[in-house]
């Protein structure tokens, strides 16, 4: 069976499945993250009540949990860490919204439409600057250097976007950099943490495999904008191209337009609201010349990595999550 074949199994349910092995600690994280954030304040109370209904999958304390039951050690501070890291994810989501001056996540409003653009901001401080005071709090240095190290790397990775004006001039190697920066650095991140919880000596391959599994989660999400619905995403299909983000698909259809193809593709750039019309011939575009297909040839690739990486790992339920979640992110429809 092909790499392809594998990861291209049914996931429905996956992800419970997954999560079986650590379910107990899993549970116990939304609990860690509303300690840790707790304030006397009314502002932020609302916030974070709101901002706790709006959790998603817990990939990254699911990863991170995973990680650290590896070996079946007794890990007290995994789930702590868990919520750390899910935390610097929360405030990381509450950023890119402000930024993108996005009105809905996951079908609910975000914090910038519900309350206002300036809450956002200080919001998203306020969860990264918890997440690292409990770090602090826990007198633990190694998982201090790398949940800082992977913090830094997604704000570097924002201002380059930023600062790249010719959107359409955005390379394959830029895509990846940003890829590593604002998505790959904190999966890495999460899995080497739960190392150090309780499989030290696993740090550096969790590590490698939660940074390649990050690509491979950014290739399928950049592909869900293409080939998602509404209904399955909870956003408009095709908001990428909408707020004139280039990524993978598009990067490597436009080699192979036809001036007649590229036409549109530059007009809907041009334009300050593309609608529907637009958006959808842009995606039919980038199908027909074969940006898809290669999208997914490149997450696979990742992904083959990520497995590659747990090679030398002793077998365990914990193994067998941490290999199942290949599957699932670079399969998962929502």
């Amino acid at each position: 069976m092909t790499i392809s074949e594998r990861f291209r199994a049914p996931v429905a349910s996956a992800l419970l499945d997954i999560q079986a092995p650590v379910r107990a600690q899993l549970d116990g994280v939304p609990a860690e993250m509303w300690r840790i954030v707790k304030a006397d304040a009314p502002i932020i109370a609302a916030v974070n009540a709101h901002l706790m209904g709006m959790k998603g999958k817990m990939l990254r304390p699911t990863l991170l949990l995973l990680s650290s039951a590896l070996e079946d050690r007794s890990a007290p501070r995994a789930v702590s860490m868990a919520a750390v890291a899910e935390l610097v994810h929360l405030a990381s989501v509450v950023h890119d919204d402000s930024v993108d001056h996005s009105n809905v996540r996951r079908g609910q409003p975000t914090i910038n439409a519900l309350f206002s653009h300036q809450i956002a901001v200080i919001m998203g401080d306020y969860l990264y600057s918890r997440a690292l005071a409990e770090l602090v709090r826990l007198e633990d240095l190694d998982p201090l250097r790398a949940f800082t190290s992977a913090s830094n790397e997604m704000t570097l990775g924002e201002m380059r976007q930023l600062s790249s004006y010719d959107a359409l001039g955005f390379s394959e190697r830029d895509y990846f950099a940003l890829n590593r920066a604002k998505t790959a650095s904190l999966l890495g991140a999460a899995c080497e943490v739960g190392a150090l919880c309780g499989a030290p000596r696993h740090r550096a391959a969790l590590r490698r495999y939660g940074e390649q599994l990050g690509m491979a989660f950014q290739l399928a999400d950049d592909l869900l904008d293409y080939t998602a619905t509404e209904s399955v995403t909870g956003k408009p299909s095709g908001n990428d191209l909408r707020e004139h983000k280039v990524t993978l698909p598009l990067i490597a259809a436009l080699p192979s337009m036809s001036a007649a193809q590229r036409a549109p593709v530059d007009a809907l750039f041009e334009s300050a609201v593309p609608d529907d019309a637009q958006i959808a011939e842009v995606v039919g575009i980038v199908t027909e010349c074969g940006g898809l297909e290669y999208a997914r040839r490149k997450g696979e690739e990742f992904a083959q990595e990520a497995e590659e990486a747990l090679a030398g790992l002793p077998a365990s339920e914990a193994r067998q999550g941490l290999a199942d979640a290949i599957a699932y992110v670079l399969d998962r429809r929502s």
